[in-house]
């Protein structure tokens, strides 16, 4: 019959006659033959009552069986076998998710038993013991940031033309101004309808003190930082003005109390405004991600355009992006023991569990709820419309990322993690991932929008404030905005919500009422906006699949056929694993 002689190099066992095989019988023995390998004489699988050579176990079945079960049926009990082999091979796969999962879990359960074992509080040091390794892996993770950012942005734009990456890009930012909107008004609608402060404080127990900031200070601070007069100075110190606040007796003796009394109608022995108020500079111990994303992004177009000239350059970068993915796909295996530890710590340190069942409780609560209907009914269908694919699967090996940034409350020192997952599991080209990852991660902060619409809501219902439908729309705006550049600020949850609370005329001090759960939102903030930032890179890279299809057609035709990171990456970690 014709499905045999489609492999002749197999010497098979008679077939049945052709007349007496049934016609369901004869599709199956086609569809064996088709999946026959004739390079290497073998056949992977064994659906008919034929007994090939190469195939140790055949299925034996009668042909009314066969035509009973249908050929679908047989498909799925392969894909489906519960072969000690194929169990194996899935759980090798999904090893490091795994052991990510049982980190978060056992470090939970290992911290509350060492939390209840005595009845006297963990000191300082005592806790930093306990999570000193996974201090390490956190140090080794952000020791990355650097080196990862600079050169990722770097390769990817340098390897794009021009209106490409003007085409990602323009996608990139979209995407990213829209999910911290929406994030923004869901927020509103959330603090809104369930109204968790209840016109008083009480039950809530401050917390930590308040910085005197200026708004003007704050916006301005942000254009200042993205363009840095030392690039070696912005890998550790970022740029902030500091206002200073005037002595009483000063200002009792003072040239300018007469023309603050008829300006601001200023009364002796209190404060004059903030406006008023001397201002100075500082350099703050933190990392200025804005002012490297925007070099980078500039040496990125610079070289680009160079074209001939700027590839010894180029090739560097993207040598540095390379080396950059292998050393993380290394670390990324000690990474469940170093969860393990900072989730213990984490539990160890945390103040008393009631404070989330008081007052706090319902803020915390409506928080966390509209996190998770933003990073798992929102992002998801923007992601599923635009991609017309369900998000299951790549939400699914996104995992390893997601707990990360929940362990590390941090979306710089994920950034490894996210490019792992994104290229090795997802299989997202890596001219996106590195252009558009730094990005999301210097100006996509949907979980921190969200919180701070809820946290200046919130904070006013304490207090018995009824804001009007314009204080809102400025909380949404200055949300949003304070959202974008939140990355370029030390404390950036906590500075920014300053900010937000002064447009409606909060004191700064009112801060201090949800500093007590900050520490634990903070680190579902960051897991969303990571998760965030990785749906992003997903709908950008099906959107720019045909440019970027066209712009490798074009590569080959030019000779021009250097292999993909992506590829470099992966061989490192299928090494890892032998």
């Amino acid at each position: 019959m014709a499905a045999t002689e489609s492999g002749p190099q197999h010497t098979d066992p008679p077939l049945q006659d052709e007349e007496a095989a049934s016609p369901h019988d004869r599709l199956i023995s086609g569809q064996q033959t088709v999946v026959w390998s004739p390079s290497d004489g073998r056949t992977t699988t064994t659906t008919t009552t034929t007994t090939t050579t190469t195939a140790p176990c055949a299925s034996a079945s009668t042909p009314a069986t066969a035509a009973a079960s249908g050929l679908t049926t047989t498909a799925m009990s392969r894909k489906f076998s519960c072969n000690p082999k194929t169990i194996k091979d899935g759980i090798r796969a999904n090893l490091l998710p795994i052991l990510t999962v049982s980190g978060v879990t056992g470090g939970a359960v290992l911290g509350i038993i060492l939390r209840y074992s005595r009845e006297e509080r963990w000191t300082k040091r005592e806790v930093m013991y306990v999570g000193y390794i996974g201090e390490l892996f956190l140090r080794a993770l952000k020791a990355l940031i650097i080196p990862l950012i600079v050169s990722s942005l770097v390769s990817a734009i340098g390897s794009l033309d021009l209106s490409l990456s003007k085409k990602i890009g323009l996608r990139a930012v979209t995407y990213y101004m829209t999910t911290t909107v929406l994030a923004v008004i869901l927020g509103i609608i959330l603090v809104v309808s369930i109204h968790p402060g209840k016109g008083s404080d009480e039950g809530i127990t401050k917390a930590g003190e308040a910085r005197s900031v200026y708004t003007p200070d704050l916006l301005m601070d942000l254009p200042r930082n993205f363009f840095p007069p030392n690039l070696i100075q912005a890998c550790f110190e970022t740029y902030k003005t500091v206002i200073i606040e005037p002595k009483l007796e000063d200002m009792e003796n003072g040239t300018r109390k007469e023309s603050w009394k008829r300006k601001y109608n200023w009364t002796e022995g209190t404060l004059p405004p903030k406006s008023e108020w001397d201002i100075s500079s500082e350099h703050t111990r933190a990392l200025n991600i804005m002012g490297l994303v925007s070099f980078a992004t500039f040496l990125g177009l610079a070289l680009s355009t160079l074209g001939a000239k700027g590839k010894p350059l180029l090739a560097f970068f993207q040598s540095l992006s390379d080396a950059s993915m292998v050393i993380t796909s290394w670390l990324i295996w000690i990474s469940p023991v170093g969860i393990l530890f900072l989730v213990a710590s984490m539990m160890i340190e945390m103040e008393d569990f009631s404070v989330m069942l008081g007052q706090l409780g319902m803020y915390f609560g409506t928080v966390i709820l509209g996190i998770f209907i933003h990073g798992f009914l929102v992002l998801p269908a923007l992601y599923t419309i635009f991609t017309r694919k369900l998000p299951f699967r790549f939400l699914a090996n996104m995992t390893q990322a997601y707990i990360t940034a929940f362990a590390t409350a941090s979306s710089s020192g994920t950034l490894p993690v996210t490019f792992q997952c994104l290229e090795e599991k997802n299989h997202i080209d890596t001219r996106v991932t590195r252009f558009v990852i730094p990005i999301g991660a210097t100006i996509n902060m949907d979980g921190t929008a969200l919180y701070e619409a809820v946290a200046a809501i919130f904070i006013a219902q304490v207090r018995g404030i009824a804001l009007t439908i314009g204080q809102v729309v400025a909380i949404s705006i200055t949300a949003t905005a304070a959202a974008i550049g939140a990355a370029g600020i030390p404390q950036a949850g906590l500075v920014t919500m300053v900010m937000v609370l002064d447009v409606v005329g909060l004191p700064a001090e009112d801060m201090t009422l949800i500093i007590a759960v900050d520490w634990l939102l903070d680190r579902f903030r960051t897991m969303i906006n990571v998760l965030g930032d990785s749906i992003g890179a997903g709908l950008v890279y099906e959107l720019s699949k045909k440019e970027l299809e066209q712009m490798n057609i074009n590569a080959n035709a030019n000779g021009d056929v250097d292999r993909p990171s992506n590829e470099i990456a992966m061989d490192a970690v299928e090494c890892s694993k032998m």
